[in-house]
């Protein structure tokens, strides 16, 4: 008999997922175009910088055939601006998700990088956004802004601070901030659960990351679980007195008859 699955992804998958992400490498060995089912790789000629998948940037890597470029978000003044903003000027909230990219029109008009513009019989149009979300949005490479925390940061930093330390600037600098960064969000979003008393709160997860997301979902899938029961046992011992209240009436009533 198979076990049942647990909901939605595991952390092993989350970590297998981000490999998808897209980073900038330093090629040091030329390598022609590679076809994949995605499309083909960029050929690299060195110095020139190129944007590869992740499980491909550390297989190069560990073939000593590139460098791997930090992503702006994962160096030490940005962690710095992020460990700050997360524990004093929002202290209940998450920090934003990295805005879209913005590409330029043939008049330039800057857009949305996947803004299409449908017409409806208006002359103006009308201008539909499609969101998009990793592996689509280039979050780790070098042109990703900083101070935003990527969908996958948290696996994305640990696999290159295991893989490619020697890549990143004051790297036990980095790990010490990135400690300090991770337990200030699961602690707020531990507490964040509190919004769930009575059954009528709302949790918002914007900004939280998948890793994020797969290592507290046992936890609060739990605190959900428990305020569903509390509620139903609230429900049912209010349904108990309104029926021995009903009952005490109907008592009262007879006795009466009986008197006249």
């Amino acid at each position: 008999m198979a076990l049942p699955l647990p909901s939605g992804l595991v952390p092993t998958e989350v970590a297998f997922l981000c490999e998808m992400e897209i980073i900038t490498i330093v090629p040091r060995q030329r390598l022609e175009s590679i076809p994949m089912l995605s499309g083909k790789t960029p050929a690299l000629r060195p110095p020139r910088r190129a944007d590869l998948p992740l499980w491909l940037a550390l297989l190069l890597k560990k073939q000593r055939r590139a460098n791997i470029v930090p992503p702006p978000w994962l160096l030490t003044a940005s962690l710095q601006e992020l460990v700050n903003l997360e524990t004093n000027v929002n202290p209940e909230g998450f920090s934003e998700p990295p805005p879209p990219p913005m590409r330029s029109d043939g008049r330039g008009v800057a857009r949305p990088y996947a803004a299409t513009t449908s017409r409806t019989g208006d002359e103006d149009g009308d201008t539909k956004e499609l969101t998009l979300s990793s592996p689509f949005l280039p979050s780790c490479t070098q042109d990703a802004p900083s101070g935003y925390l990527p969908f996958h940061w948290l696996e994305i930093a640990e696999t290159l601070l295991a893989h490619a330390a020697d890549d990143i600037p004051n790297a036990p600098e980095v790990r010490a901030l990135l400690r300090d960064l991770q337990e200030v969000r699961a602690a707020k979003l531990r507490a964040s659960t509190r919004h769930l008393e009575g059954g009528g709160g709302v949790l918002k997860l914007r900004g939280v990351g998948a890793m994020e997301l797969a290592e507290s979902r046992g936890f609060v899938l739990s605190v959900v679980d428990g305020v569903r029961k509390l509620g139903a046992s609230i429900e049912a011992g209010r349904r108990e007195e309104e029926l021995e209240r009903r009952e005490g009436r109907g008592g009262d009533e007879s006795d009466d008859d009986m008197e006249l």
